[in-house]
């Protein structure tokens, strides 16, 4: 388990499916990061400052939160909606699989996660 609580594979596949989003030739523009916490990673998309009265700060915009529960070792994936508050994605269930909500996301079939 990772300092968060949640279990070091599956955070290192987030990471790294995090990475993988963007090309590096536009990563001065966009990144796709995960932040972690006690229960959860969130997937943000980072954008660079693109109006000087923003200011030189990074915009950060989450886009999809997985849930862990530890009880019985499963992830739920969830959307945001346009109040930034999250809710249960029901089309693809809870699971010990990572790869499979990661690949949900990726997929997008409803485009409530990429637009």
């Amino acid at each position: 388990m990772a300092a968060t609580g949640l279990p070091e594979l599956d955070v290192a596949r987030v990471r790294r499916w995090c990475d993988q989003r963007v090309p590096e030739r536009a990563r001065d523009q966009v990144r796709i990061e995960c932040e972690e916490a006690a229960r959860h990673v969130t997937v943000v998309e980072c954008r660079a400052p693109w109006r000087a009265h923003i200011g030189p700060e990074w915009t950060r915009l989450p886009l999809a939160r997985m849930r862990y529960t530890k009880s019985n070792g499963t992830w739920a994936l969830y959307y945001r909606d346009r109040n930034l508050r999250f809710h249960r994605y029901d089309l693809a269930p809870p699971t010990t699989n990572i790869n499979y909500l990661l690949n949900e996301l990726d997929q997008d079939p409803t485009g409530i996660f990429w637009g």
